[in-house]
């Protein structure tokens, strides 16, 4: 798939709500919170217009059941897409708009993902330089297959200070 990196829009917090509830519809109370995470969810970042979202939910076995109705949906249903105890669904097909990610309540991906997030929120300097970085990787990476890995590093290494931030506050 190509790279689409955009500027921040402040729609994306409103689409993030909207399938929120959309999905509790679908789900109803197996879903115990849906967090927006990753670069959508962080003001000023670049960021590939693919809203990522976590659902936290009560019985990660019985996200399983709602596979059939996902796909009839129109959601790809991806399984754990390689982090044990995640399912994950994406949406849009070639022109994606989001990862839905479900984890259950005591995942410890929850955590690092959420830390990850409020650093950047609370570092602009940090969303700068990201941002920076990623437009690099997107002039020399037109394709997601290429340019997600080449980030890999450097997110491990932010993801880090965040941790260290988290610890530390």
């Amino acid at each position: 798939m190509k790279v689409r990196l955009t500027d921040y829009s402040e729609d994306w917090s409103c689409v993030f709500q909207t399938e929120a509830a959309f999905l509790t519809t679908v789900f109803g109370d197996l879903i115990i919170k849906c967090e927006h995470f990753g670069s959508t969810a962080v003001r000023g970042m670049k960021a590939k217009p693919v809203i990522d979202m976590m659902c936290i939910v009560k019985s990660i076995e019985k996200v399983d059941f709602f596979n059939e109705q996902m796909n009839s949906l129109g959601y790809d249903v991806a399984g754990e897409w390689g982090i044990k105890g995640r399912r994950l669904f994406r949406k849009g097909g070639d022109n994606r708009t989001h990862h839905i990610h479900f984890y259950q309540f005591d995942n410890p991906e929850i955590a690092r993902h959420l830390i990850f997030r409020d650093y950047l929120r609370a570092h602009p300097q940090e969303v700068a330089k990201y941002s920076r970085f990623k437009e690099k990787l997107a002039q020399r990476y037109d394709t997601t297959s290429r340019y997600s890995p080449a980030k890999k590093k450097f997110v491990n290494e932010m993801e880090q200070k965040a941790l260290r931030w988290y610890l530390e506050s």
